[in-house]
């Protein structure tokens, strides 16, 4: 299956994009598709062959999950690359455009369960989540 790409253009500097990105202070209050969700807990090893957690859930209670996965490679504020528990590969390319401007790219193996426009959809909507986040704090 093709990898699925991503990208989202910022208006805030590189290393505040970084941080907010890799910051579980951070990630907790971005890291959800749609406002019936949210991120109760975030941990994360920001370090080649550490490992990041992030619990997803329905505020309503009724379904979660852990997001997990293992760094393969971190670039401070260029490149993450990491893979989840089932051996799928996501890439994450931060590329400066100006000094008040990154654009935060996306490369990820899908998974088989859901279509690859669902998957693309719900990758992007927390994207985007996470683009007015940055921009608005």
């Amino acid at each position: 299956m093709e990898t699925i790409t991503i990208d989202i253009t910022i208006l805030a500097p590189v290393q505040k994009v970084w941080d907010y990105y890799n910051d579980p202070e951070h990630i907790t209050k971005w890291n959800f598709a749609d406002d019936s969700w949210h991120c109760p807990s975030s941990e994360n090893d920001l370090k080649v062959g550490g490992k990041f957690k992030n619990r997803m859930e329905a505020k309503d209670g009724s379904f979660g999950f852990d997001f997990e996965g293992i760094y393969d490679e971190v670039i401070s504020n260029e490149r993450i690359k990491y893979h989840l528990e089932d051996g799928r590969n996501v890439e994450v390319i931060f590329k400066i455009i100006d000094e008040n401007t990154t654009n935060v790219k996306i490369n990820f193996d899908p998974e088989k369960q859901n279509s690859v426009q669902m998957q693309r959809d719900g990758w992007y909507a927390i994207l985007n989540n996470f683009h007015k986040y940055v921009e608005n704090h």
